[in-house]
Protein backbone atom coordinates (compact mmCIF):
# COMPACT_ATOMS: atom_id res chain seq x y z
CA UNK A 1 0.00 0.00 0.00
CA UNK A 2 1.18 3.41 -0.72
CA UNK A 3 0.42 5.56 1.91
CA UNK A 4 1.92 8.07 4.49
CA UNK A 5 -0.37 8.43 7.13
CA UNK A 6 0.23 11.91 9.90
CA UNK A 7 2.84 10.34 11.50
CA UNK A 8 6.06 10.95 9.68
CA UNK A 9 4.76 14.15 7.66
CA UNK A 10 6.00 17.57 7.87
CA UNK A 11 4.58 20.44 7.33
CA UNK A 12 6.81 22.62 5.15
CA UNK A 13 4.28 25.47 4.26
CA UNK A 14 1.33 27.03 5.76
CA UNK A 15 -0.18 29.33 3.10
CA UNK A 16 -2.39 31.90 4.88
CA UNK A 17 -4.66 34.20 3.12
CA UNK A 18 -4.93 36.93 5.75
CA UNK A 19 -7.40 38.62 3.77
CA UNK A 20 -9.66 38.44 0.40
CA UNK A 21 -9.58 42.41 0.28
CA UNK A 22 -7.17 42.85 -3.32
CA UNK A 23 -6.80 46.01 -4.96
CA UNK A 24 -6.22 44.20 -8.16
CA UNK A 25 -8.59 42.13 -10.38
CA UNK A 26 -6.81 39.14 -11.64
CA UNK A 27 -8.30 36.95 -14.12
CA UNK A 28 -6.81 33.77 -12.41
CA UNK A 29 -7.66 34.51 -9.08
CA UNK A 30 -8.45 31.31 -6.67
CA UNK A 31 -11.99 33.98 -5.73
CA UNK A 32 -14.64 34.68 -7.25
CA UNK A 33 -15.19 37.57 -5.40
CA UNK A 34 -12.80 40.02 -4.34
CA UNK A 35 -13.98 41.70 -0.80
CA UNK A 36 -14.16 45.24 -0.49
CA UNK A 37 -13.96 45.05 3.24
CA UNK A 38 -12.55 43.22 6.58
CA UNK A 39 -15.87 40.65 5.91
CA UNK A 40 -15.58 37.74 8.24
CA UNK A 41 -11.28 37.02 7.82
CA UNK A 42 -9.74 36.33 11.14
CA UNK A 43 -9.59 38.75 13.92
CA UNK A 44 -5.88 39.41 15.22
CA UNK A 45 -6.00 37.50 18.41
CA UNK A 46 -7.44 34.46 16.06
CA UNK A 47 -4.43 34.68 13.80
CA UNK A 48 -2.08 34.39 17.24
CA UNK A 49 -3.92 30.96 17.82
CA UNK A 50 -3.35 29.96 14.41
CA UNK A 51 0.40 30.52 14.50
CA UNK A 52 0.02 28.99 18.29
CA UNK A 53 -1.40 25.96 16.60
CA UNK A 54 1.39 26.16 13.39
CA UNK A 55 4.00 25.94 15.67
CA UNK A 56 3.20 22.92 17.43
CA UNK A 57 3.81 21.61 14.19
CA UNK A 58 7.12 22.04 13.78
CA UNK A 59 8.94 25.26 11.56
CA UNK A 60 6.91 25.05 8.35
CA UNK A 61 7.24 28.66 6.55
CA UNK A 62 4.53 30.93 7.39
CA UNK A 63 3.15 32.41 4.27
CA UNK A 64 1.35 35.73 4.63
CA UNK A 65 -0.74 35.49 1.49
CA UNK A 66 -3.92 37.03 -0.32
CA UNK A 67 -5.84 38.88 -1.33
CA UNK A 68 -3.36 41.38 -0.77
CA UNK A 69 -1.65 40.91 2.77
CA UNK A 70 -0.24 44.47 2.81
CA UNK A 71 -4.55 45.84 2.97
CA UNK A 72 -4.28 43.50 6.77
CA UNK A 73 -3.58 46.61 9.10
CA UNK A 74 -2.11 44.30 11.89
CA UNK A 75 0.42 42.40 9.13
CA UNK A 76 3.62 43.66 11.07
CA UNK A 77 2.65 42.89 14.24
CA UNK A 78 1.55 39.32 12.79
CA UNK A 79 4.31 38.68 11.73
CA UNK A 80 6.41 39.56 14.29
CA UNK A 81 4.60 37.55 16.73
CA UNK A 82 4.94 34.30 14.19
CA UNK A 83 8.83 35.14 14.16
CA UNK A 84 8.92 35.28 18.18
CA UNK A 85 7.14 31.68 18.27
CA UNK A 86 10.11 30.54 16.23
CA UNK A 87 8.33 30.11 12.58
CA UNK A 88 10.06 31.34 9.43
CA UNK A 89 7.78 34.29 7.29
CA UNK A 90 7.54 34.74 4.12
CA UNK A 91 4.76 37.59 2.12
CA UNK A 92 3.63 37.11 -0.94
CA UNK A 93 2.12 40.60 -2.76
CA UNK A 94 1.49 41.84 -5.98
CA UNK A 95 4.14 44.85 -4.96
CA UNK A 96 1.54 47.65 -6.15
CA UNK A 97 1.46 49.26 -3.23
CA UNK A 98 5.01 49.33 -1.77
CA UNK A 99 7.11 52.43 -1.59
CA UNK A 100 10.12 53.01 -0.01
CA UNK A 101 8.45 53.52 3.93
CA UNK A 102 6.48 50.52 3.05
CA UNK A 103 9.37 48.44 2.05
CA UNK A 104 11.75 49.64 4.79
CA UNK A 105 9.00 48.69 7.15
CA UNK A 106 8.64 44.71 4.71
CA UNK A 107 12.25 44.52 5.43
CA UNK A 108 12.12 45.43 9.49
CA UNK A 109 9.55 42.56 9.52
CA UNK A 110 12.07 40.00 9.30
CA UNK A 111 10.32 37.72 6.38
CA UNK A 112 12.93 35.32 4.88
CA UNK A 113 11.34 35.75 1.28
CA UNK A 114 9.18 39.00 -0.21
CA UNK A 115 7.93 37.13 -3.15
CA UNK A 116 6.02 39.59 -5.87
CA UNK A 117 3.62 38.49 -8.67
CA UNK A 118 4.96 39.42 -12.12
CA UNK A 119 3.25 37.50 -14.86
CA UNK A 120 4.28 38.77 -17.95
CA UNK A 121 7.56 40.70 -18.95
CA UNK A 122 5.76 43.89 -20.42
CA UNK A 123 3.41 45.96 -18.85
CA UNK A 124 0.42 45.65 -21.72
CA UNK A 125 0.06 41.74 -20.37
CA UNK A 126 1.05 41.61 -17.25
CA UNK A 127 -1.99 44.53 -16.39
CA UNK A 128 -4.48 42.66 -18.46
CA UNK A 129 -3.79 39.87 -16.94
CA UNK A 130 -3.71 41.84 -13.18
CA UNK A 131 -6.77 43.65 -14.11
CA UNK A 132 -5.61 46.94 -13.59
CA UNK A 133 -3.69 49.63 -15.85
CA UNK A 134 -0.11 50.63 -14.39
CA UNK A 135 0.04 47.39 -12.18
CA UNK A 136 3.28 46.08 -13.49
CA UNK A 137 5.00 49.61 -12.82
CA UNK A 138 4.19 49.90 -9.79
CA UNK A 139 5.37 46.37 -9.20
CA UNK A 140 8.57 46.54 -10.13
CA UNK A 141 8.69 49.67 -8.31
CA UNK A 142 7.89 48.13 -5.02
CA UNK A 143 11.04 45.19 -5.77
CA UNK A 144 13.01 47.89 -6.32
CA UNK A 145 12.19 49.98 -3.14
CA UNK A 146 12.10 46.49 -1.05
CA UNK A 147 15.84 45.27 -2.55
CA UNK A 148 17.02 49.06 -2.03
CA UNK A 149 15.39 48.15 2.23
CA UNK A 150 17.43 44.95 1.77
CA UNK A 151 14.54 42.28 1.41
CA UNK A 152 15.39 39.37 -0.19
CA UNK A 153 13.14 39.30 -3.52
CA UNK A 154 11.41 36.22 -5.19
CA UNK A 155 9.47 36.75 -8.22
CA UNK A 156 6.21 34.30 -8.86
CA UNK A 157 5.38 34.45 -12.24
CA UNK A 158 1.48 32.53 -13.26
CA UNK A 159 2.03 31.04 -16.81
CA UNK A 160 -0.48 30.14 -18.61
CA UNK A 161 -1.30 29.69 -23.07
CA UNK A 162 -0.72 33.89 -22.95
CA UNK A 163 2.74 34.14 -21.47
CA UNK A 164 4.16 31.11 -21.85
CA UNK A 165 6.06 32.21 -25.12
CA UNK A 166 7.82 34.43 -22.54
CA UNK A 167 9.57 32.32 -20.20
CA UNK A 168 13.12 33.21 -21.58
CA UNK A 169 12.71 37.26 -21.19
CA UNK A 170 10.81 36.30 -17.66
CA UNK A 171 13.86 34.96 -16.64
CA UNK A 172 15.98 37.90 -17.98
CA UNK A 173 13.74 40.17 -16.13
CA UNK A 174 14.23 37.92 -13.15
CA UNK A 175 18.00 38.34 -13.15
CA UNK A 176 17.69 42.19 -14.24
CA UNK A 177 15.21 42.80 -11.16
CA UNK A 178 17.78 41.14 -8.47
CA UNK A 179 15.37 38.13 -7.57
CA UNK A 180 17.36 35.75 -5.73
CA UNK A 181 14.38 32.90 -7.23
CA UNK A 182 11.92 32.98 -9.86
CA UNK A 183 8.83 30.42 -8.99
CA UNK A 184 6.78 29.44 -12.04
CA UNK A 185 3.03 28.86 -10.91
CA UNK A 186 1.26 26.46 -13.95
CA UNK A 187 -1.92 27.90 -14.12
CA UNK A 188 -4.83 25.98 -12.10
CA UNK A 189 -8.19 26.96 -12.86
CA UNK A 190 -10.16 27.81 -9.73
CA UNK A 191 -12.37 30.53 -8.96
CA UNK A 192 -11.85 32.93 -11.53
CA UNK A 193 -9.42 30.66 -13.41
CA UNK A 194 -12.58 28.52 -14.50
CA UNK A 195 -13.94 31.23 -16.59
CA UNK A 196 -10.62 31.59 -18.44
CA UNK A 197 -11.10 30.22 -22.26
CA UNK A 198 -10.19 26.78 -22.41
CA UNK A 199 -7.17 28.38 -25.00
CA UNK A 200 -5.74 29.60 -22.12
CA UNK A 201 -4.85 26.71 -20.18
CA UNK A 202 -1.48 25.36 -21.24
CA UNK A 203 -1.22 21.81 -22.99
CA UNK A 204 0.38 18.75 -21.75
CA UNK A 205 3.09 18.92 -24.38
CA UNK A 206 3.39 22.53 -23.43
CA UNK A 207 4.11 21.52 -20.45
CA UNK A 208 6.58 18.86 -21.11
CA UNK A 209 8.67 21.44 -23.23
CA UNK A 210 8.38 24.47 -19.81
CA UNK A 211 9.07 21.62 -17.80
CA UNK A 212 12.32 20.88 -19.62
CA UNK A 213 12.86 24.55 -19.67
CA UNK A 214 13.10 24.50 -16.02
CA UNK A 215 15.82 21.85 -15.96
CA UNK A 216 18.14 23.71 -18.72
CA UNK A 217 17.74 27.06 -16.73
CA UNK A 218 18.28 25.26 -12.92
CA UNK A 219 21.48 23.67 -14.18
CA UNK A 220 22.56 26.47 -15.41
CA UNK A 221 22.53 28.00 -11.54
CA UNK A 222 22.18 31.86 -12.94
CA UNK A 223 19.10 32.15 -10.20
CA UNK A 224 16.89 29.65 -8.73
CA UNK A 225 13.98 28.17 -10.14
CA UNK A 226 11.38 26.21 -9.32
CA UNK A 227 7.95 24.88 -10.96
CA UNK A 228 5.11 24.60 -8.84
CA UNK A 229 1.85 23.19 -9.24
CA UNK A 230 3.86 20.61 -11.60
CA UNK A 231 4.43 17.50 -10.19
CA UNK A 232 5.37 16.11 -13.37
CA UNK A 233 8.23 18.16 -12.93
CA UNK A 234 10.27 14.97 -11.00
CA UNK A 235 9.16 12.72 -13.76
CA UNK A 236 10.64 14.98 -16.43
CA UNK A 237 13.47 15.81 -14.23
CA UNK A 238 14.32 12.74 -13.94
CA UNK A 239 14.63 11.63 -17.72
CA UNK A 240 16.50 14.68 -18.29
CA UNK A 241 19.45 13.48 -15.47
CA UNK A 242 19.25 10.20 -17.05
CA UNK A 243 20.08 11.48 -20.50
CA UNK A 244 22.68 14.14 -18.77
CA UNK A 245 24.25 12.65 -15.86
CA UNK A 246 27.29 14.14 -16.06
CA UNK A 247 26.43 17.53 -17.56
CA UNK A 248 27.52 20.73 -15.83
CA UNK A 249 24.77 21.56 -13.21
CA UNK A 250 23.26 18.24 -13.29
CA UNK A 251 23.48 18.46 -8.72
CA UNK A 252 21.37 21.35 -9.43
CA UNK A 253 18.62 19.45 -11.31
CA UNK A 254 19.00 16.59 -8.77
CA UNK A 255 18.88 18.79 -5.92
CA UNK A 256 15.38 19.97 -7.28
CA UNK A 257 13.84 16.30 -7.09
CA UNK A 258 13.91 16.09 -3.61
CA UNK A 259 10.94 15.72 -2.24
CA UNK A 260 7.32 15.01 -3.63
CA UNK A 261 5.73 16.81 -6.62
CA UNK A 262 2.09 16.92 -5.61
CA UNK A 263 2.26 18.34 -1.71
CA UNK A 264 -1.19 19.35 -1.10
CA UNK A 265 -2.23 17.96 2.13
CA UNK A 266 1.46 16.43 2.22
CA UNK A 267 3.87 19.37 3.18
CA UNK A 268 1.17 21.85 2.52
CA UNK A 269 -1.69 23.37 3.95
CA UNK A 270 -3.87 26.52 3.13
CA UNK A 271 -5.93 28.35 5.73
CA UNK A 272 -8.52 31.21 4.07
CA UNK A 273 -9.37 34.42 5.23
CA UNK A 274 -12.29 33.19 7.30
CA UNK A 275 -10.34 29.99 8.86
CA UNK A 276 -10.97 27.34 6.34
CA UNK A 277 -8.46 24.58 5.75
CA UNK A 278 -7.50 23.50 2.47
CA UNK A 279 -5.31 21.06 1.83
CA UNK A 280 -3.97 23.77 -1.05
CA UNK A 281 -5.49 27.42 -2.37
CA UNK A 282 -6.56 25.74 -5.48
CA UNK A 283 -7.88 22.58 -4.25
CA UNK A 284 -11.61 23.88 -2.43
CA UNK A 285 -12.12 20.48 -0.68
CA UNK A 286 -12.59 21.65 2.97
CA UNK A 287 -10.65 20.09 5.74
CA UNK A 288 -11.97 22.27 8.84
CA UNK A 289 -12.08 25.48 10.13
CA UNK A 290 -9.23 26.58 12.57
CA UNK A 291 -12.24 28.98 14.65
CA UNK A 292 -13.55 25.51 15.48
CA UNK A 293 -10.18 23.15 15.88
CA UNK A 294 -6.57 23.71 16.17
CA UNK A 295 -4.90 23.42 13.10
CA UNK A 296 -2.08 20.92 14.70
CA UNK A 297 -5.45 18.16 15.21
CA UNK A 298 -6.76 19.33 11.59
CA UNK A 299 -3.49 18.06 10.34
CA UNK A 300 -3.11 14.73 12.17
CA UNK A 301 -6.91 14.05 12.00
CA UNK A 302 -8.89 14.97 9.13
CA UNK A 303 -10.41 12.43 6.89
CA UNK A 304 -9.81 14.16 3.71
CA UNK A 305 -5.93 14.61 4.25
CA UNK A 306 -5.69 11.19 4.98
CA UNK A 307 -7.58 9.91 2.07
CA UNK A 308 -4.65 12.78 -0.05
CA UNK A 309 -1.96 10.79 2.01
CA UNK A 310 -3.37 7.46 0.45
CA UNK A 311 -1.76 7.27 -3.02
CA UNK A 312 -3.69 4.06 -3.39
CA UNK A 313 -6.60 6.01 -4.05
CA UNK A 314 -5.55 7.35 -7.56
CA UNK A 315 -7.46 6.69 -9.93
CA UNK A 316 -6.76 6.70 -14.15
CA UNK A 317 -3.37 7.11 -15.43
CA UNK A 318 -2.04 8.54 -12.29
CA UNK A 319 -3.30 5.51 -10.59
CA UNK A 320 -1.44 3.05 -12.81
CA UNK A 321 1.61 5.42 -12.77
CA UNK A 322 4.53 4.53 -12.06
CA UNK A 323 5.85 7.94 -10.38
CA UNK A 324 2.79 8.52 -8.50
CA UNK A 325 4.40 8.23 -4.85
CA UNK A 326 6.87 10.77 -6.19
CA UNK A 327 5.02 13.21 -8.56
CA UNK A 328 0.91 12.21 -7.75
CA UNK A 329 -0.34 14.25 -10.47
CA UNK A 330 -1.82 17.67 -9.17
CA UNK A 331 -5.02 16.98 -7.27
CA UNK A 332 -6.53 19.96 -7.57
CA UNK A 333 -6.46 20.06 -11.46
CA UNK A 334 -7.54 16.87 -11.37
CA UNK A 335 -10.89 18.22 -9.34
CA UNK A 336 -11.18 21.19 -11.75
CA UNK A 337 -11.81 19.12 -14.93
CA UNK A 338 -13.84 16.51 -13.07
CA UNK A 339 -14.84 17.22 -9.76
CA UNK A 340 -12.97 13.96 -8.23
CA UNK A 341 -8.81 15.17 -6.46
CA UNK A 342 -8.46 11.45 -7.06
CA UNK A 343 -8.55 11.26 -10.83
CA UNK A 344 -5.91 11.95 -13.38
CA UNK A 345 -3.84 15.19 -14.02
CA UNK A 346 -5.50 16.28 -17.18
CA UNK A 347 -2.08 18.31 -17.79
CA UNK A 348 -0.06 15.16 -18.04
CA UNK A 349 1.28 13.80 -20.64
CA UNK A 350 2.48 10.78 -19.80
CA UNK A 351 0.84 7.21 -20.43
CA UNK A 352 2.69 4.71 -18.01
CA UNK A 353 2.69 0.92 -19.04
CA UNK A 354 -0.34 -0.42 -19.34
CA UNK A 355 -2.52 2.80 -19.50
Amino acid sequence: MTDVGSSGLHLRLLFWESTARCNLRCVHCRRLVIDEGAGDELSTHEARRLIDSVAELGRPIFVFSGGEPLLREDWEALAGYARRKGLPTALATNGTLIDADLAGRIAAAGFHRVAVSLDAADAERHDAFRGVGGAFKAAVGGIGALRKAGATVQINSTIYAGNVDQLDEIHRMARRLGAVALHLFILVPVGCGLQLAEREQLKPAQCEDLLGWVCRRQAEGTIEIKATCAPEYHRVGSRWLNENAHAPGAERVRAGLRGRGCLAGIGVIFVSHSGEVFPCGYLPVSCGNVRRRALAEIWEESPVLAELRNFDLLAGNCGRCEYKSTCGGCRARAFAATGEWTAADPMCAYHPPGG
